[in-house]
């Protein structure tokens, strides 16, 4: 099987640019812990829910992990 099999429906990406919020927007609303970080066209890197969370005040570290848990 080949990565390309295992891939399902369209990439979710953030820009490199946006804020910690934005990041926490997408990942609850795409039900998804990790964002492929783009640059124009260009990756850049991968964000995680812990990477977020470790940026993020205490209360927001917690709504984070409901939104991804449901």
């Amino acid at each position: 099987m080949k990565a390309g099999e295992l891939a399902q429906g369209e990439a979710v990406t953030i820009g490199a640019d946006d804020e910690a919020e934005e990041i926490l927007t997408t990942m609850s609303e795409h039900q998804v812990r990790r964002l492929s970080v783009i640059d124009g066209h260009t990756l850049v890197g991968i964000v995680a829910q812990a990477d977020v969370a470790r940026s993020l005040p205490d209360p927001r570290v917690g709504d984070l992990l409901e939104a991804l848990s449901a």
